[in-house]
């Protein structure tokens, strides 16, 4: 596989990290960004391969930006993996199943993540 960049968004910095380093172990290149926001504009910076997103974040959440990136045709085609722990919060948040469902992710991995698990699911959509 040529070197691929992919941008890892989650507002908890040892999550990021964890997925980052195990994807430039596997020879990834890797941004980082900690809110949908801050994710938004490194994408208009540079467009990654493919996006690792995590639901529930500050500013702006991952069901948004994901519904943003697949209605815009400059970036539809860029794959989103959405990391959520939804299905426990789903009680004590507003986000819900219905919202997971009406977004165009190309997959879903729940926390705690397995990195293995997300690994093939990188490769699969790669």
């Amino acid at each position: 596989m040529d070197k691929k960049y992919i941008l890892v968004v989650d507002d908890d910095p040892d999550l990021v990290e964890t997925v980052s380093m195990m994807l430039e172990s596997k020879g990834c290149e890797v941004g980082r960004a900690y809110d949908g926001v801050e994710a938004e504009e490194s994408i208009n910076q540079r467009r990654p391969d493919l996006v690792i997103l995590d639901v529930m974040m500050p500013r702006k959440d991952g069901y948004v930006l994901c519904a943003e990136l697949k209605t815009n045709e400059a970036t539809r085609d860029i794959p989103v993996v959405l990391l959520t722990a939804v299905g426990e919060a789903v009680p004590t948040t507003t986000y819900t199943h219905a919202d997971g469902m009406s977004t165009e992710a190309d997959d879903y991995i729940p926390k705690p993540i397995d990195t293995e698990g997300l690994w093939k699911v990188v490769t699969a959509l790669l």
